[in-house]
């Protein structure tokens, strides 16, 4: 990564979701940057091994790491993270709603209390840590809270209707919040989305997957890399919304310029890119309810391991090229429909 140095210091940060993958990627640059951090996962030793690092990285700083092992679930974890950090560090300045599970399966072959816990833990997470960090930072007259949506939160997908669902809900909510501070004139409290492409994660690892086909991501893949210092980037310079991931941009605008050609095209490539179909896989509720349900994975992992084809050039160009024709195609309809309007 250019990392953009230091430019976190002295920052007070909590994390949700610091155990792995984008937030373990986030509090280890966090801490190298100066940050004071409170860390928020369900597993206890995990969050403990992360802290001790982030401890060492801010040994230069004098800063220092908290971890605060609890499931986001219960609005009241949020609630004490909080005020640990106001009691800790004198202050709160960004709130990073990260924690998220993800379900694959058709929506009728979804078991109900399965979809009820990805709304729990993706969008009621994300309400119950606004609700902790929004009063602090109105008490202050600033601070900065970041939303974990993603680009399938503009964009649908099959087999992901609970994450697609929680994805929306967050996106739909954070204009909510934005819209509300500016009624009060609170111009220095920020609410950003985050809404990544495919990113090399262990959540496809970790996901409940019900449809019997082992996982895989949707090619382009991006590194947590590219997260990390888009976040970086977004503390310093908060925004409304920033997409991560070239190809994010694209599959939005598709959805957007034509939703019908969006949805038959997108459910085929799904059916066909998304699954080991030649393999089969036990169907299993993953880390839904309890953390690292397989101990023979190693779920604390920044990366899942997955090539990042998204730095490769002619994936974006193929997507490039997908929109280019889905515009023509949208062109000559409208052409097609004029011409029928003229004629009568």
């Amino acid at each position: 990564m250019n990392r953009m140095k230091n430019q976190l210091t002295n920052l007070t940060i909590v994390i949700t979701g610091a155990s792995s993958g984008i937030g373990k990627a986030l509090a280890l640059e966090a801490a190298k940057q100066g940050a004071n951090l409170v860390l928020i996962a369900r597993s206890e030793k995990n969050l403990k091994e992360l802290a001790e690092k982030c401890n060492e990285f801010g040994k230069a700083f004098g800063t220092k790491t908290l971890a605060f092992p609890g499931d986001i679930t219960n609005s009241r974890t949020s609630h004490v993270a909080a005020e640990k950090a106001i009691k800790e560090f004198g202050k709160l300045d960004v709130w990073i709603n990260n924690a998220g599970v993800a379900l694959y399966a058709k929506f009728e072959r979804t078991p109900l209390e399965s979809f009820q816990r990805v709304i729990e833990t993706n969008f009621l997470g994300c309400v119950y840590g606004s609700k902790a960090a929004l009063p602090h930072f109105k008490m202050q007259n600033y601070g900065t809270l970041i939303n974990f949506s993603s680009v399938i939160g503009g964009a649908p997908q099959p087999y992901s209707s609970a994450y697609v669902a929680s994805k929306y809900a967050i996106r739909g909510f954070s204009g909510c919040l934005r819209m509300e501070l500016e009624l009060d004139g609170l111009h220095d409290v920020h609410v950003c989305t985050v809404m990544p492409a495919a990113i090399d994660t262990p959540i496809f690892q970790h996901s409940a997957n019900y449809t019997g086909w082992p996982l895989k991501p949707l090619d382009p893949v991006y590194s947590t890399d590219k997260v990390v210092s888009s976040i970086v980037n977004l503390i310093n310079h908060p925004k409304q919304e920033i997409v991560v991931g070239e190809v994010g941009n694209l599959i939005l605008g598709q959805n957007a310029l034509a939703p019908g050609f969006y949805e038959k095209t997108m459910a085929k490539t799904i059916e066909k890119e998304q699954f080991h179909k030649e393999h089969s896989a036990r169907h299993t509720e993953g880390n839904l309810f309890e953390p690292s349900p397989d101990a023979k994975l190693n779920h604390a992992n920044v990366s899942g391991s997955w090539p990042h084809t998204g730095e490769i050039a002619d994936n974006v160009e193929r997507f490039n090229n997908v929109l280019k024709q889905l515009v023509l195609k949208e062109t000559l309809k409208k052409g097609e429909k004029n011409q029928r309007k003229d004629k009568r």
